[in-house]
């Protein structure tokens, strides 16, 4: 679950910054947390949340 709280906050924050500095308007912004929303009660749900899962496994096992 902290991994979901994490992702959710860094994603927020990537979309704030795209506001403000990249031009991203906010109605673009709603829109593509409609498709999260839409996306996260569709059947492709879990295939998605393996995918990121498997991915910030595969982050967290990176040696520096």
């Amino acid at each position: 679950m902290a991994l979901s709280i994490s992702a959710v906050v860094l994603l927020a924050i990537i979309v704030f910054l795209l506001i403000r500095k990249s031009g991203l308007k906010a109605g673009h912004a709603v829109v593509c947390m409609l498709l999260g929303f839409y996306l996260a009660s569709s059947s492709i749900a879990p295939t998605i949340n393996e995918l990121t899962t498997n991915v910030a496994g595969m982050i967290g096992d990176i040696k520096f």
